[in-house]
């Protein structure tokens, strides 16, 4: 599950994107210039197009984990 984290994340959020790698990472990509974050993707480019499609620009989105 892909959520678009636009404040501090809740536990529940967290546990929802930690969920693909069975709690042990997130993948997550960064809109650096909206501040906005998604994550919970099985890849940074899924995170990454979620992103992009709610109307981030490609230069301003980081992936991490």
């Amino acid at each position: 599950m892909i959520l678009i984290i636009r404040e501090q994340a809740t536990p529940e959020q967290i546990e929802q994107m930690s969920e693909t790698y069975l709690g042990l990472m997130i993948k997550l990509a960064v809109d650096i210039e909206q501040e906005i974050l998604a994550g919970g993707g099985e890849l940074h480019a899924d995170c990454e197009q979620t992103l992009l499609e709610n109307g981030s620009l490609q230069e301003n989105v980081w992936g991490a984990d």
